[in-house]
Parts: C-alpha cells; structure tokens; sequence
C-alpha cells in the first residue's frame, strides 16, 4: 500500500532506499548561512578497476595526498591542533592572494590551446562531430585546497581514511553532489554511510554545478560550479585541487545560473547568468581583460560564419529574433579575419576567457540545455521565452513565448525531439523543435513547476517517460506519445514552416543527413525567412496530457528531480535528498494492470 516512503506507478512500486539530510546548522559557523539558493543535485558514475596494482595504488595514493610529506611534521602538528584531522580552514588574508587559474602559470607539460575549435572556424563547436577532436590528456586543476590561503573557501573537510577508502573500491560507484547553504557536499549514492565523502565551505553561495563525463575516471573528476557573485570554480574533489575562473567577477558580475560542460568536450563550458548573457569559457585558457559590447551602442559583431545579424536597421537588438554575440579582441576574425582592423596582436593574447560572449535576453537566464549532439541549446529566461540557439552558427533559431510567466525549468529528450518546460503558468509544456510548435500542455500542478526531467530508462523514441515537481511538493509521472493525440489546427505561417521542414528533413533524409531547423533568417539560401518569434497557442489550439502517477513529497519545496538507471532522486530546498529505486522488473505492456490497458485502448481509439 502506498505511504510516505512509497508510491505505484503502472510499472510496480517505488520506495525510498536511501535518504541524505542536511547537517546540523550548529556544526560550523559558516553553515548557519541561510539557505537563499535552492538544492542541485549532479550523479555521476565511476568504474573502478577490480584488481589494482602496487605501483598503480602507489601513485594513486602519491596523487590523493603523498605530496604531503614533503610538508613533514608541520602538517601533523597542525592536524592535532584542528577539531578534524583531516579539515583546513583558510587564511583570514582579506586580500586573497592566493593564485588561481586565471594567473598562476602553467606547467611545462600542460598543452595550451592552438588548436581549440572556435579559433579554427569561428565558433567553439564548429569541428563537433557530437564532441570535440582528439585532445593530448586533459590538464589538472593547479591548486590544492589543503594548503590554499583564499579566503574563497573557507574550509575542506574529508571523511577519516578518505583516499584509503577510494583505494579500495571496486567496480561501479555512483557519486552524488550538491549545494547546501554555503557549501557544496561530495558524497557516495546507494550506501547507508551518512557522512559525505568531503564537504567544502565558501564565502560565498553555490548556485549550481555540472559534472563532466568526458573525462571521469578513478582517479579524477571534473566539476564546475558556479557562484552568486558570478565566480567560477573547477574542482576535483579525488584530489582535493581547484582553479577559479571569473574571480571577482572579472568578466561577469552578475550571478551564475545555471552551468553546463559541452558533451563530450573535455575544456569546454558554458555558463548563463542574471543579467541575461552566455558565456562560453576553456579551462585550460586562463582570463582576459574583456568587456563587452552593448547592443546599440556600437556596430553590431558580425558572426565568423557571417550570418549573425545582432541588431536590427534601426540599430536596436531585438531579444525576440537575435542574440547579439561579441568576439573578444583575441579572436581569430577579429584579429586577422575579414573586417579586422589593426595589427595582429602577440600569441600569448590568443587564448583567454571567454571564447565567446552571448547576450541572449534583457532579462536574466534561468537554465538552459544542451541538445543530445550539442549542436543546438535550449535557453529558457525571465522574460518568459524559450530560446533555441544553434551552437555552431551562434544565432538564435526560435523562440517560443510561455502562456503566462516565466519558465523555470527545461529538459531535453534524449532522442532530441522534444523539449521540456516547466513555468510559473503551472504548467509542463511540450515543444517539438522538428515542427516549431507546441505539441501539448501537462496539467496537474497547482503552483509553479521547479523541475522536469526525461526518465531514459522508459522512452523508447515513440513513447516517453517524463516526471515533474513543483513548489505544491507534487511530484508528477507523465506518459506521452504523440500519435495518441489530436494534431490542432495550426495557422498558415504554422502550415507553411511544417511544409518547409517536411520537404527539407525529407530531402536530407535521403541524402544520408538529417537537421531539426530550417535556415533562419539572414541565411544565404532561405528565400523567403519566417519570423522566430512563435506567440504561445490558446488553450484550444493544444492538447492536454494527464499525470499517470501524483505524489506529494514532505513539507520542503522540491527544487531538483533526477533520474538514474536504478531510480530516480528528489531534492528539496533545504537539501533533502531521497533515492527512489525502480521496480525490481518493469512490467510489459500486456502485463500492466487492466486500468492502464483501458486507457492505452482509449488514447488508441483517439489516434
């Protein structure tokens, strides 16, 4: 039966296994920050090798923290001193001046970056054939948080026999991070240990992360995580060294939002913030002097490709069909491409932050998505817009209105052929990027939708698996298929785009290539542009799905929802995490009990 640590969906029961609470308030000092930025949860998964060898756990053991006895006594009497043996709290050197990624030199045998692809062709992904070229093994973050003066985090503090415990695992592991108050906390899913594996402590408050999976191993991890003060830091947690990016708001104040790195890129990130911008940064470049340009106040940059009309003929930047993107002064183009005006500047200024600058809405960025092959990203902002941008050309493709408020949230399917919002109109709404156009609209909450996410596990190309929470603590199973739904009459300018993209993807198709979008507007070859500005459709013109599965979650507001091969993760604001596990089998479809079979045939009979 169902209680509070269960719930049944048409393919068994799911019950809470595991569940991570925040730490005490009491424990530090610096934890008793309130809690203004809500919980974000990553995973990632790391395969440890079954059989290690001496020289391999000597190095790895060298890696995690045998330099340390180079520091030799000092260090030990230094640990007894501490409450925690293992916890380093920084100086109170209000100048900081420790080094950070964006000054300190780089090692002899680290590679610069001659040939990163936005240098090569104008653009960061233009050379992505679904991820980056071949790279020399990636860089290590320069600083250790053991013995960093910064007054930027405040304090590391490790699990006892951290680096023996990682020593000794293996097979599989899943990890799980996330951001509590003021600090940012490493732990291990699918055990019964409470204590995280390492909690680290700012000045300043974590306001979301990413984990990239192109370059996870046994012996590192590659986190960004971004701040309220628009500071950026790369982090590996295995052994405990950072670098920062954006120090002070260098190149951005504005808080960062929402951060991604590139899929399968190893350097690559991009990060939205409140003023409105997307900034596309390299770890292994180190920070410019960069500023700028405003829309108006200038002439409008040019894209590499030359297709990217920032401004209209007025000169003023309409948010609604453009973004305006600049070229920092280091960029190929503008040092030595077309229009380029000026002596070629020294090497040593061709390989700074930021690779690219976007200036996307007026308003602030709330999240964004990449698409599956990262040629396209899915903005969604406070000016209530969703915004489709093409990576490569660096132009916005479309935007879509909401039916009322802003959006809060956004997925991606993991066949690229829907897109997922969630708003302040309480609603989840369904995009389809192939037609340009709302599909359908989920109506089951009752307050503002704060999370969406497809589950992989049960979307199979023609049936999807999506789940939503929301500030009513409602999480909400949805199932939708497409052909099971009435296709509303649409407009002429709607019917003659979805002609358009018919015959293109069609012709495409047969040449053994395939495309989401037509060619905007301002593209040689696109005779007759269509607006990208799409208003949202009328109730009438959109069909609704109904939730399959409704459950309401504690008395904290749900702010993160995550699926995993074995189950699925919900987050409130305060920062506590449960693990739903799956059914032990998923039950076939004429297996399923007679109430899903009824409406099966019912939404058939509608098809």
């Amino acid at each position: 039966m169902e209680n509070d640590s269960t719930f049944v969906a048409p393919e068994g029961v799911y019950s809470i296994t595991e569940e991570h609470k925040p730490a005490p308030l009491a424990q530090h000092t610096i934890a008793a920050a309130p809690i203004l930025y809500p919980t974000k949860v990553s995973t990632v998964s790391v395969r440890f090798p079954a059989t290690k060898s001496s020289n391999a756990a000597a190095g790895l053991s060298q890696l995690l923290g045998g330099n340390r006895e180079k520091e030799g006594k000092k260090e030990k009497v230094a640990a007894k001193e501490r409450e925690d043996g293992l916890s380093v709290s920084s100086s109170d050197d209000p100048d900081d001046g420790s080094p950070d990624a964006s000054s300190a030199p780089a090692p002899d045998n680290s590679t610069s970056t001659p040939t990163i692809p936005h240098e090569q062709l104008g653009t960061p992904f233009a050379t992505l054939p679904g991820g980056l070229g071949k790279r020399k093994a990636a860089p290590r973050p320069k600083h250790s948080m053991r013995t960093t003066s910064s007054t930027f985090i405040t304090r590391l503090q490790n699990s006892d026999n951290l680096n023996r415990a990682l020593q000794s695992k293996q097979g599989e592991t899943t990890f799980l991070f996330y951001n509590s108050a003021k600090t940012f906390v490493w732990t291990e899913a699918g055990t019964k240990i409470k204590e995280p594996l390492a909690r680290i402590y700012f000045s300043a408050y974590p306001t979301c992360h990413d984990v990239n999976l192109a370059t996870v191993s046994s012996d590192r991890l590659d986190i960004i995580i971004g701040f309220h003060t628009g500071d950026i830091l790369w982090l590996d947690p295995i052994s405990s060294r950072y670098g920062r990016f954006n120090k002070q708001g260098r190149i951005c104040s504005a808080a960062c939002t929402a951060i991604r790195w590139v899929p399968e890129s190893p350097n690559l990130f991009l990060v939205s913030h409140a003023d409105g911008t997307i900034i596309v940064y390299d770890k292994e470049r180190e920070d410019g002097s960069f500023t700028p340009q405003e829309p108006g106040t200038s002439p409008p940059s040019v894209s590499p490709l030359d297709h990217t009309s920032s401004t209209d003929s007025q000169g003023e930047w309409n948010p609604l069909d453009s973004i305006f993107v600049t070229m920092p002064p280091w960029h190929p183009v503008t040092i030595g491409g077309p229009g380029s005006v000026g002596a070629k500047p020294d090497k040593e200024k061709t390989a700074k932050n930021p690779v690219s600058h976007w200036r996307v809405s007026r308003r602030g960025i709330v999240d964004f998505v990449f698409s599956p092959d990262a040629k396209y990203l899915a903005a969604i902002s406070e000016d209530g817009c969703l915004r489709v941008i093409d990576t490569v050309a660096e132009q916005l493709v479309d935007c879509y209105a909401s039916y009322f408020g802003a959006f809060t949230c956004v997925a991606w399917s993991p066949d690229g052929r829907l897109i997922l919002t969630g708003g302040q109109d309480d609603l989840v709404t369904i995009f389809s990027p192939w037609e340009q156009r709302v599909i359908a609209r989920c109506q089951g909450h009752s307050s503002f939708v704060t999370g969406v996410a497809f589950d992989e596990v049960r979307c199979d190309g023609r049936t999807y698996r999506f789940g939503s929470i929301g500030e009513d603590n409602k999480f909400i199973l949805w199932d939708f298929s497409s052909g099971a739904l009435h296709r509303p009459k649409l407009h002429a300018a709607h019917q003659q785009r979805m002609s358009m993209t018919s015959t293109i993807s069609l012709a495409l198709r047969r040449r053994g290539e395939s495309t989401l979008y037509l060619p905007p507007s301002g593209t040689p070859g696109a005779e007759s542009p269509l607006p990208r500005y799409h208003p949202a459709p009328s109730r009438n013109e959109v069909a609704v799905v109904q939730p399959v599965v409704v459950k309401h979650i504690g008395n904290d507001m749900l702010t993160d929802l995550t699926f995993l091969p074995r189950g699925l993760l919900t987050a409130t604001k305060l920062g506590h995490i449960k693990f739903w596990i799956r059914p032990l089998a998923v039950q076939p479809r004429h297996l399923r009990t007679q109430s899903t079979l009824r409406r099966g045939s019912q939404t058939d009979s509608i098809s």
